[in-house]
This record gives C-alpha cells, structure tokens and sequence, in this order.
C-alpha cells in the first residue's frame, strides 16, 4: 500500500480508545487541570550551543584569557566533588574533557527590550524578542557526550538504556485536536535514538517528515496509479485482516498501532502537502522567515511549517537543527566560523516565527523551546574551540502562559557551574508539560516505575 514508513507512528490515542483494540493504561486523552497552552513547537539545536556566546555572557574570560583557570580567582569550581555527576560512556573519548586555559568570548553582546537581558551579537532578530522569553540560565545535565540528546529528550542517561521523550509523553497524555494529522512530528536530522514512545510502545513515536509539497512523508504515496475509491476499499480490507489478527493477539502493541497508523496515514497524505505547501502564503511572511535569503531558506521553511501544523493542532512538533552524527554546532575547533554560520541559519526564521505567532494570536497557546544537550567549556580546545560542558548551560522557552523578559538561574562567573536555581533537564519537560495541563508524576505505566528525576519539577519562577 506504500505506507510502510509510517505503519508504526503517530497514532492518535483517542481513537485507541475507541476502538476494540486498546492499549493498557492509556490516559483518557484530557488534561489534568485547565491548561495553559494547547501545542509546543520544541527547537532542539544538536552539538551543544556555547551558552557564554549565545543567553550567558561571561566577561571574566576577556578579563583572564590565556590564564589556566587555577590561576583566576574561580578555581574552585574544579573542586572534584564538584565534578562528580558527569557518567561518562566513552573511557578516554578525545573529547568531554575539561579544558582549563581560559578562552575569551568570540563574539560581542547587547541589552536588549525593556528587561535589558544581554543576547549575542549573532542572535541579533532573535535579540528584538527579548521580552517575549523566559531564559534559563542553570541548566545542567550528567553526560559528558552527545548521549546528552538522548538524555535532554527522555531525563534518562544513555547508560540506563532507551526511554520515552518527552514528546511521547505529550502524545501519551493528552487526545488529538485534528484527526488527519499526527499529535507528534519530527522535522529534521534525528539524533542516534530515533524512537520515542520506548516502553510506551510504537504508537507515541514521532511521524518525520520533509517539508517537500511534492514528497513530505517517506512511502505516503501507493507505488502504482490508483484511484481513491480503489485506495479506500484496500484500506478497509487492510483493516478488517489487521482487526482479525487483533481479536487473536489484543495485547500486541505494534499491532494495535499498525491498525491505526494505516488510517491515519491515508488522512495524511491529503492533508500534509497542503500544510507544507507555502503558495497561500504572502510574500511579507516568507520574508518574515528568511525565505527570501538562502542561508535561512531550509529552516526558514520548517519553522512556517511549524506553525502552520501549530494552527491545524499538532500537539507537539520537534525540528532538530545540525547535520552530522554528533550535530553541527560541535565546535571542537573553529568556534567563531562554526556558530557565526549556524546561528545565522536559525536566528532570523526563529524571530520570524516568535513574531508569526504573535500577530497571529498563537503565542499565548503555543510554547517555542529553544534547547541544546550541553553548553561549551569557558577554556579552549586546541586553539581556537571549545569542548562539551555538561555542568552549566542555558535554555530558553516562550509563551503558552509564560513569563516574557525574565532570567532565571545563573551560572558561575566562567559560566562553568550552574550555581544559582540550577536545573535538571527534565524541569524543562515538567514546566512543558504543566502548562498543557498535565502533571508528570501521573505519566506513569504499569510495571514500569519512574524515576524521581524523570518527572522534573515546573519552573515556577518562569511561570505567568
């Protein structure tokens, strides 16, 4: 039928229940408490941003560039107690190490808006939405390598082994707001865990897609000419055998996903190249988006994808930016070369949306999250880079009922530790998924125990 691709992903849990066929345990689809936001649209930039040259300026390592950082007044903070909840996974890796003479910033900063929050200089329209987002400034993490993905995403390290992001809990948790579209799409280069639901089962995965009208969906159209009546009689024999085979196995969920999965994606194939199809749109809103500039055209179009999935009530959509095993923004070396070209890719499409979203009236429904596994190290690499730094990095979140031109948290005065109002990775999942009205600690599957850690804590101090 040409839908193999897709025969185990996006399915919509309120139709489980609805059918014979059904998963244990699944919540009834509506939200704990009144939410405050309806959708995420979850920006995740892969090799680690430097935090010091992007939300946390750090004037110290200007002052005492060139200096090992025991000989600044800051030694202390490579205190080995201090350093002791890295696990690492490689022995030995040439990289994940701690670099110790001082590396000066790269790049300048500026207050910006009314709450003066200091931004990059190569984040300069993002810059002009200041006081549109909510910045982090103590985040930490326990991975020293690019498992960091993995471990941003689910709360677990990727020693524990595989299990659920927190876009499958969002698909877990609450019920669909359009039936001809998937609650939980992918948009861009996976890292090297490319499932999501895990122990939850096949069904809460992310559907990836292209954002190509002529071909967004991978095996979305039948290999052969065929007519839609044509198409809709096999389906409905496709179902019928598929629902036989359920009445023998009802507790397999790769099979009561596969029924679903072929519904929904006969639905999709109309309605998606439509929604990545830009030909509606004014000639002012693509350049709103750098459409019109070929550094910012490829993720320019994902993020008016975004949106426009955002207003069809896609719950959750994920863009991952960074090509390469370990993600683009891996600056080992190069640094200034390395970020001053990502960051211009993604720093005017990403004011383009938080601006979109506004004038449109979809910020205050829709949270934007923009995140990365770890920050960089305050000392160099070689000469010219700097390596992964788990222990203190930035995030930042807006709208969906929070708070706009805030800081919260802080890092030390080399931007090393996280020092002030630090947070675990998966306090940004609990704020998430406070403001869609759901309460982690009730996320939860029979037989499969959570960890505190996983639930997270919402970051109130953020919160509207």
């Amino acid at each position: 039928m040409g839908f193999a691709g897709v025969a185990l992903q996006g399915i919509l849990q309120r139709e489980l229940r609805a059918e014979e066929v059904s998963l244990p345990m699944i919540p009834d689809g509506k939200p704990h408490f009144a939410p405050k936001a309806k959708s995420v649209i979850w920006l995740f930039m892969r090799g680690g941003v430097s935090h010091m040259e992007s939300f946390d300026p750090k004037p110290m390592l200007n002052k005492y560039a060139g200096k090992t950082i025991p000989e600044t007044p800051f030694g202390k903070v490579l205190d080995p107690k201090r350093l002791k909840n890295v696990r690492v996974v490689v022995v030995n890796d040439a990289n994940g190490k701690q670099r110790n003479q001082i590396y000066p910033l790269q790049i300048g900063h500026r207050p910006a808006g009314q709450s003066g929050i200091e931004i990059s200089d190569w984040f300069p329209h993002l810059r002009d939405h200041a006081d549109k987002l909510a910045i982090v400034r103590s985040m930490w993490t326990t991975d020293n390598n690019h498992g960091a993905q993995v471990q941003f995403h689910s709360g677990r390290h990727m020693l524990d082994g595989r299990f659920p992001t927190i876009g499958a809990w969002v698909n877990y948790g609450l019920g669909t707001l359009n039936d001809n579209l998937p609650q939980f799409i992918n948009i861009g280069p996976r890292f090297f865990d490319t499932r999501d639901g895990h122990y939850l089962g096949p069904a809460y995965d992310a559907v990836n897609l292209k954002i190509d009208p002529q071909n967004p969906l991978a095996f979305a159209r039948p290999e052969m000419p065929m007519t839609a009546q044509s198409q809709v009689a096999r389906f409905g024999l496709a179902g019928k055998l598929n629902r036989l085979s359920a009445l023998r196995y009802p507790d397999d969920p790769a099979l009561a996903a596969r029924i679903k999965s072929y519904e929904l994606a006969f639905h999709m194939q109309r309605e998606v190249p439509d929604v990545v199809s830009f030909d509606k749109e004014s000639e002012e809103t693509k350049k709103l988006y750098g459409l019109d500039q070929e550094i910012t055209r490829p993720f320019g179009q994902q993020l008016l994808a975004a949106r426009r999935f955002t207003e069809r009530g896609v719950r959750f959509i994920q863009i991952m930016h960074g090509d390469g095993a370990a993600g683009a923004w891996d600056s080992h070396s190069k640094l200034r070369a390395n970020h001053s070209k990502l960051a211009a890719q993604v720093d005017k499409p990403i004011a383009g949306l938080l601006a979109d979203l506004k004038q449109r009236g979809l910020l205050d429904e829709t949270i934007v999250v923009f995140a990365t596994e770890f920050g960089r190290t305050p000392g160099s690499q070689g000469t010219d880079g700097r390596d992964h730094h788990p222990y203190g990095f930035s995030v930042w979140m807006a709208g969906g009922g929070l708070k706009g031109g805030v800081v919260h948290g802080a890092t030390d005065e080399l931007g090393f530790h996280a020092v002030e109002d630090p947070h675990y990775v998966t306090d940004v999942h609990a704020t998430l998924l406070h403001q869609l009205g759901l309460n982690s600690h009730k996320l939860e599957v029979a037989g499969r125990k959570r960890l505190e850690m996983e639930f997270g804590d919402p970051i109130r101090e953020i919160i509207a």
